[in-house]
């Protein structure tokens, strides 16, 4: 005796019972047009979608009854994964990057320079200086530090959140801007020695 293929969907997937995986007593049903049909057993609804040669899928297994809609599978599928692909291009990643009081200018220059990267590809950036025991009492410095890092990246950057003290540390934040972005008030150079 042969056994039937596995009709189960594939882990990961949006799992949609269709078919003959639908085996609830009544259900309510959408028509290939987008009216109601009504509640009905899934063998009706079936024998609906077999006569316009397309699926019934589930789409609101949650509702009372369940909500089915006729509907061509194959193309329902390719709808959702090109969704979820618009959804993921659109998304704006934040990027954070951390330094010190005592980091040396050249590894500031370096940290700059990846943020414009960031930064021309869309990406907000956040900075963050962390703050070791003396360093604490040396704020306003390193606020200004940061400022002109910030200055450094005004001409393709928007400031979100200017430098500003929080517990231990010193947060900035940036988002590309689409023309000449704002400038912090960063002021004068500040030496780090501490």
């Amino acid at each position: 005796m042969r056994r039937r293929p596995e009709t189960r969907p594939v882990p990961g997937e949006n799992q949609h019972r269709i078919n003959h995986q639908i085996r609830i007593p009544q259900i309510r049903v959408i028509g290939p047009d987008g009216d109601q049909l009504g509640i009905m057993s899934p063998d009706e609804a079936r024998a609906i979608a077999e006569e316009h040669e397309l699926d019934l899928v589930e789409v609101a297994p949650k509702a009372k009854p369940p909500v089915c809609r006729i509907m061509d599978f194959g193309k329902f599928r390719y709808e959702l994964s090109k969704k979820a692909a618009a959804s993921k291009a659109a998304r704006v990643d934040l990027k954070t990057l951390r330094l010190r009081p005592k980091t040396d200018d050249h590894d500031i220059e370096t940290l700059t320079r990846k943020a414009r990267g960031f930064l021309e590809k869309g990406d907000r950036v956040r900075f963050v200086m962390r703050m070791r025991g003396r360093e604490q009492s040396h704020c306003d410095l390193w606020i200004k530090k940061l400022g002109e890092v910030m200055v450094s990246l005004s001409d393709i950057a928007t400031v979100v959140q200017t430098p500003r003290l929080e517990g231990r540390m010193i947060t900035a934040t940036l988002e590309p801007s689409s023309g000449s972005g704002s400038a912090p008030s960063g002021g004068g150079g500040g030496s780090n020695n501490a």
